[in-house]
């Protein structure tokens, strides 16, 4: 049901949808790939994660998706930022979401993040602006 469901939603409709996948596109046909426009790889501050990141990249690319967004994860300070640019050269950076512990309490107690008052709530939503200007259609 949730392969027809998505297919629907990519093949069918012009409607923007994020998929949280596991790592790899290996789970992707070429005929869904075809609309798929664009991949945001979330990484943290470590050398697997950014490893996965250029991984899932060529996998991309081999099923025909170019466009990659990158958005750091737990990061604890600039040299981690610092840290992921310069490993991911190409990449089109979203924007950063800061380790805050109150994001990891507010899930374990199935509340918003928005309650916690985590300076992540502000970085996502910046995020979410950076996002939508890079997947406006042009002179839209």
């Amino acid at each position: 049901m949730l392969k027809s469901l998505v297919t629907h939603l990519l093949l069918r409709s012009k409607e923007v949808v994020i998929l949280d996948m596991e790592a790899g596109v290996e789970h992707l046909g070429r005929a869904t790939a075809q609309s798929v426009d664009a991949f945001i790889v979330v990484v943290e501050p470590g050398q697997r994660s950014l490893s996965t990141a250029k991984v899932i990249r060529k996998l991309a690319a081999d099923i025909g998706i170019t466009q990659i967004w990158v958005v750091g994860n737990k990061v604890n300070a600039p040299e981690e930022e610092r840290f992921i640019k310069e490993q991911l050269p190409g990449f089109e950076l979203l924007g950063f979401v800061s380790y805050d512990r109150r994001v990891s309490e507010a899930d374990i107690q199935g509340k918003s993040l928005v309650d916690t008052r985590a300076p992540a709530v502000e970085q996502i939503r910046q995020i979410k602006e950076r996002l939508l200007e890079l997947a406006r259609p042009e002179g839209a």
